[in-house]
């Protein structure tokens, strides 16, 4: 169904900012699209968008503007969509490379996400209460340095390289880790910290240097606890004229992405795809489109900021197909884990 005139206009006064980040007045519509309307017939309509607080007047124009009411309208009926072609592929790439973790593939995919959009791609993993701790693995990197590995059972690692002092057995730290993977396999991701502590006497009566593998997996346990999010593509940022030439504004969303909060109110949203334009702790600069990732029977979500002046046709198509792709993708990986199980045990009956 065709659109009204109301519509069209609004639609062709948004996507002219988006690409031209000037203010339109009538004139400007006609020649640039053509339109089959007089200027007094465009001018009424846009006095009318106005009025309904679709569109804005800037004070140094005589142009009108997106608002961000207007760009919601636009994003929720006037936008058409489509995946880019380059984005498909990048993104397959991944999906069809050699298995990884989930947060190298979900990494991976986010960076490719702020690459095409220009915009920043944020994302916050699942509920730490929901999840727990798999296994703890100690890597020998050197004669002199370890990494321990810290999975769990939603398929995420954290990892931690420290440096072993000659008087600490490599062989020692090792039985170290076993123990506590018999003692804390299976413990709630947020209780980790608090169960570490009371195995510390246990450790240290046990094995001689424990201290040492006992700070590095306390503070990783903390760390991974606290911190679920991931940032990518910051750089972004600069391309976009608004925060480029206004250094306040750039300000402001550097401090928006350093506020865990507000992305863990927005992953508490159970839409499968949200905007945010213009309603971000009151910055009237900045968007947010977040979309869910399925895992199991957990959810992450993923998101793009960058300023309300974006291609939204082209972001939110991106970000529908990311979150679905991974979604599949891990759905995939899921069933494949379930019928291996499922034949190992028939192998043993």
């Amino acid at each position: 169904m065709g659109l009204n005139r109301s519509d069209t206009i609004l639609k062709y006064i948004v996507e002219y900012f988006i690409k031209h980040a000037e203010p339109v007045g009538s004139k400007t519509l006609i020649s640039e699209y053509n339109l089959p309307f007089s200027s007094a017939t465009i001018r009424n309509e846009m006095y009318d968008l106005e009025q309904k607080g679709y569109i804005e007047k800037p004070h140094t124009s005589s142009g009108r503007v997106p608002s961000s009411k207007g760009y919601r309208y636009y994003c929720e009926h006037l936008r058409q969509g489509g995946v880019d072609e380059q984005l498909r592929y990048s993104l397959q790439q991944v999906l069809q490379g050699k298995i990884k973790s989930v947060e190298e593939t979900i990494k991976a995919s986010c960076e490719i996400l702020s690459h095409m959009t220009n915009l920043v791609s944020v994302v916050l993993g699942p509920d730490e209460k929901e999840e727990r701790l798999a296994n703890v693995q100690l890597i020998p990197i050197s004669e002199k340095t370890v990494t321990s590995v810290f999975v769990t059972d939603k398929g995420y690692v954290e990892n931690k390289t420290f440096i072993v002092y000659d008087n600490v057995n490599i062989d020692d730290l090792i039985k170290c880790v076993q123990l506590i993977n018999d003692r804390l396999k299976g413990t709630p991701v947020i209780e980790l910290a608090d169960k570490m502590e009371a195995l510390k006497p246990v450790l240290t009566d046990y094995i001689t240097g424990s201290d040492l593998i006992y700070q590095a997996l306390l503070e990783t346990f903390i760390r991974f606890a606290s911190d679920r999010l991931s940032l990518y593509g910051r750089e972004e940022l600069f391309k976009h004229k608004e925060f480029s030439e206004d250094a306040s504004k750039l300000k402001q969303v550097l401090k928006l992405l350093s506020d865990k909060s507000v992305f863990k109110e927005v992953g508490n949203n159970d839409d499968e795809l949200s905007l945010h334009i213009g309603d971000i702790e009151n910055n009237p600069d900045v968007s947010l489109i977040s979309a869910k990732i399925k895992l199991g029977d957990e959810n992450n979500t993923i998101a793009l900021v960058g300023p309300t002046r974006v291609d939204y046709e082209k972001v939110i198509s991106a970000i529908e197909y990311v979150a679905n792709e991974l979604s599949e993708y891990f759905k995939k990986m899921n069933e494949g884990e379930d019928e291996k199980e499922g034949g190992d045990k028939d192998g043993d009956a």
